[in-house]
């Protein structure tokens, strides 16, 4: 359990997709871009459940659990209104990382104003859960937390790059800085998850 919860704090990350696949995918998504700038829905739906897993998972490990859904909602709402500015020749990945960032920032900032303890706790109480595995459960919090004590860029690199596997070109795209600052991040997110998860007992 603990090598699949922290096995990402390493130099590299074990898995990539290869260039066809991408490209074959990248093919697929302007089809359907195309169609839904026509108007065609069911293209958009496709383009949706493409992504969604993709932009959930994201947005878990940088907001609030409890915001999640909403954030989703929005990150697609966004998609939709921006498609016809979407420059075809882009990356459509990029783009859309682009509004999830821009998406999770934004709720960082008006998550800083303060939201209720209260209502965190009735919102999670209410969600019907399996069993769960109390030792996974254990490592996830302490990786969870491990991240909400890094800077919101520094956690933002390390998310996108150890754990979403995206390159460094790409991450530097999406966030509109040089692929050196990319570096810079991710360096020293990994040491300060590393101090962090020494300081919790757990040997890697």
């Amino acid at each position: 359990m603990l090598a699949v919860a922290i096995s990402w704090i390493g130099s590299t990350f074990p898995v990539q997709a290869n260039d066809s696949s991408s490209n074959s995918a990248d093919q697929g998504d302007r089809e359907l871009i195309l169609a839904a700038i026509e108007g065609d829905t069911q293209s958009f739906r496709h383009l949706y459940r493409r992504y969604h897993p993709r932009v959930r998972a994201l947005l878990y490990q940088l907001c609030d659990v409890y915001a999640i859904d909403d954030l989703v909602q929005e990150v697609f709402l966004r998609v939709w209104k921006g498609l016809p500015k979407f420059r075809q020749s882009s990356q459509f990945s990029t783009w859309l990382y682009r509004i999830v960032w821009n998406v999770a920032s934004d709720y960082r900032q008006s998550a800083a104003k303060g939201r209720s303890r209260l209502e965190v706790l009735t919102q999670q109480a209410s969600k019907q859960q399996d069993a769960p595995d109390l030792m996974q459960l254990h490592y996830e919090d302490i990786v969870r937390r491990g991240l909400q004590d890094l800077s919101f860029d520094h956690r933002t690199v390390l998310v996108m790059h150890d754990l979403e596997g995206m390159q460094q070109k790409e991450i530097a795209d999406i966030l509109q800085i040089p692929v050196g600052t990319v570096k810079s991040r991710l360096f020293h997110a990994r040491g300060a998850m590393r101090q962090f998860l020494d300081r919790q007992g757990v040997q890697l």
